[in-house]
């Protein structure tokens, strides 16, 4: 009778699955609000600390290694004891390295606070993905996901209001609010959050192993080894724009805080109806390889007209088309992970995961060193790594998870 009740859980009932998808949306809304906290404040301390595009690039990266290096630990992890403790780890761990940003005064203080929202934080994204692909079919999955990139859209969109009208005030209330709004999520994740993993399917875990490259290399021979490279290059061409914009604005234009944060306010708000009205209709109709290839092609193509824009309105104008022509990228991407996945959802999610944070390793490494050499160079960059992209998937002929199933019986 035990296990009949536990394996129930596993289909909850539409309104219950829209309150658990409601849940894990407003986490992610926290977890992503601290992250566009950060994007229009960071270039201002490393100007006030006369640092420049390099060290700005390290400090970014440096959340991305501890991620990279941690989330798969976390996701194998939460396929043996279970989503709820993970989730609950992860915000835990994101509240406390709010503070410390918060109380950071000089730019070793905030290398740590990174290091630790790396460590912990990366608990969050892989079990709440996990989550999903427990409690959605195949046909559903695609849509629940794109729900939870809708909610950290919305994240990135507040993010960025807060960070810019506070910063002029203080640099340090905004990660504050942060870590508050992220004690009140975790409240929810422990009160009304069931587990959606049943301790008859969970898998033993043989340890906690440290990602290690040869395992990643092997990954890349898998069934999801082209996703695992797209999910890396979509990665690494993206943060070539995120790492060193506000930098960028404030070096070309002169930007304040604020008009950084409204520019990325728009991106997130474009990022957020995309994900949230075309993900699930759009990919149920193309499927997921056919987004994958006019989003890397549409990406390519937005860095250059970034470049062509020369007032306020008309750089509004073009991130806000750039954020539009990749918004279904990255949870097709997710999707056609967790279709193709043959091992367990977390391990599934915290490997695509590993991919996507060494694009955001190497991709603001490289943007903030070329930035100091040119600042237009990190946008030409990554225009040519999302067009490698588009040329690599279509030689690589990136077929949906049923195609390819139907093939391989025949």
């Amino acid at each position: 009778m035990t296990d009949q009740a536990e394996t129930r859980h596993l289909n909850p009932s539409s309104a219950k699955r829209r309150r658990y998808v409601l849940i894990l949306s407003f986490t992610l809304i926290i977890i992503t609000l601290g992250f566009g906290i950060v994007i229009p404040i960071f270039p201002f301390y490393i100007d006030k600390l006369g640092a420049g595009g390099s060290e700005l690039g390290l400090l970014i990266a440096v959340a991305s290694l501890m991620e990279f290096i941690f989330a798969p630990v976390w996701g194998s992890v939460s396929d043996g004891v279970g989503r709820k403790p993970i989730l609950a780890l992860g915000v835990f761990g994101y509240a406390l390295s709010m503070l410390l940003l918060g109380i950071a005064e000089n730019i070793w203080m905030l290398f740590i606070a990174r290091g630790l929202v790396g460590i912990l934080s990366s608990a969050t994204y892989p079990a709440a993905m996990a989550y999903i692909g427990d409690i959605t079919s195949e046909e559903e999955r695609g849509g629940g996901m794109g729900t939870l990139g809708a909610a950290m859209g919305l994240g990135i969109i507040i993010g960025p209001a807060l960070g810019g009208l506070l910063a002029t005030d203080s640099l340090s209330m905004p990660f504050f609010l942060a870590s508050g709004f992220s004690m009140f999520a975790l409240l929810l994740i422990i009160v009304l959050l069931p587990e959606s993993l049943p301790k008859i399917l969970r898998k033993r875990a043989d340890g906690l192993k440290m990602v290690k490259l040869g395992e990643l290399v092997g990954a890349l021979r898998s069934p999801t080894g082209s996703l695992l490279f797209m999910a890396f290059l979509l990665s690494f061409g993206l943060s070539n724009f995120e790492s060193v914009f506000g930098l960028y604005a404030l070096e070309k234009f002169g930007y304040s805080p604020e008009q950084v944060g409204t520019i990325l306010m728009v991106m997130g708000l474009m990022a957020a109806v995309g994900k949230g009205a075309l993900t699930g209709p759009t990919i149920r109709r193309w499927g997921e390889s056919t987004v994958i290839r006019a989003s890397l092609l549409a990406g390519s193509i937005g860095f250059l007209i970034i470049l062509q824009a020369g007032t306020y309105y008309t750089i509004l104008i073009a991130t806000g088309f750039f954020m539009l022509s990749k918004t279904l990228l990255r949870p097709a991407v997710l999707s056609l992970t967790s279709k193709r996945s043959t091992i367990g959802q977390g391990a599934a999610m915290g490997l695509s995961n590993s991919f996507m944070s060494l694009g955001r390793i190497a991709g603001p490494i490289w943007a903030g060193y070329i930035f100091d050499v040119n600042y237009n160079y990190p946008y030409v960059s990554g225009s040519a790594i999302l067009f490698i992209g588009f040329i690599i998937s279509l030689i690589l002929g990136l077929r949906d998870a049923k195609t390819t199933l139907h093939n391989s019986t025949i």
